[in-house]
């Protein structure tokens, strides 16, 4: 019985040590993106996934947005996706610089310049306590062993929700994703060419 307690209490141990690390690299990035580091949010952010996840949404808002006006085909959504994927990474890029991301990071939104649209709303990840361990682990939200999205808006409602997801990588967590509110993935949408 002893072992089943000792066994017990081991993996309990290596979960908490698990959550606490993503924890502590998520209070890392919150504190660059507060101090205006632009450097060091990259350094924990990989890009390239961060791209592909808002990519993905602001295809997602364009497609249900001419899917309102009229039926969107199977074969013309699977065009429309990979067209539209081109247009959202090529803005992304722009997004997704040093001063620009962390500007987003600390501030919810990014001026418009260089073909890029206005836009705020996002919540600030620079806002976020992550001194408070235990109100930090209500918002975790597990994807899967190795990819965690982490609540950054204060209600979790569909068109206010926002989340900071954070996979292991290499030997540390890294931001993977940015769960963009409704109504802010739909304005990114909308600067995307019509047809």
């Amino acid at each position: 019985m002893r072992w089943f307690f000792g066994g017990l209490a081991a993996i309990l141990i290596v979960v908490l040590i698990y959550l606490g690390s993503a924890a502590v690299s998520l209070a890392g990035l919150a504190a660059a993106a507060r101090s205006g580091d632009g450097a060091a949010v990259i350094a924990r952010t990989d890009v390239k996934s961060l791209t592909q996840s808002l990519a993905d949404q602001i295809v997602g808002a364009y497609l249900d947005r001419i899917g309102q006006s009229r039926q969107v085909r199977p074969m013309e959504r699977t065009l429309v996706r990979g067209v539209g994927i081109g247009f959202a990474e090529a803005m992304i890029a722009k997004m997704l610089t040093p001063d620009r991301l962390t500007q987003l990071l600390k501030t919810g939104g990014i001026g418009a310049n260089d073909g890029l649209p206005s836009f705020e709303g996002v919540p600030k990840l620079a806002d976020l306590d992550t001194g408070n361990v235990l109100s930090l682990l209500q918002r975790f939200r597990f994807i899967q062993p190795v990819e965690f999205a982490i609540r950054i808006s204060e209600s979790s409602e569909p068109e206010l929700y926002s989340a900071v997801k954070v996979h292991f990588y290499g030997t540390g967590w890294k931001m993977s994703g940015l769960v963009l509110p409704e109504k802010v993935a739909r304005d990114l949408a909308a600067a995307l060419p019509a047809k």
